[in-house]
């Protein structure tokens, strides 16, 4: 695997934008500087994470989210030995 990643990455295996393999590499994002570990879904040429708030679900269970505009910025994780 290479590591580049897609312009867009979803952890929803219901989305279109879902990719298991990717994940399961690792896959770290930082938004406007920061580094987070609450993102669901991201998107770097619309410049936009979608992040979960808190522990509060949905009524199908599902984790409510909240989207955020802003510089994104998605990495490999390199594996420490």
């Amino acid at each position: 695997m290479t590591d580049t990643l897609p312009d867009r990455l979803s952890a929803d295996p219901t989305s279109p934008y879902f990719n298991e393999e990717i994940l399961n590499n690792g896959v770290g994002i930082r938004f406007k500087g920061v580094e987070k570990d609450n993102v669901l879904e991201y998107c770097i040429s619309e410049q936009w994470v979608r992040v979960t708030v808190g522990n509060t679900t949905t009524r199908d269970g599902k984790p409510m989210t909240m989207k955020l505009s802003g510089p994104v910025e998605a990495y490999v994780k390199k594996e420490e030995k």
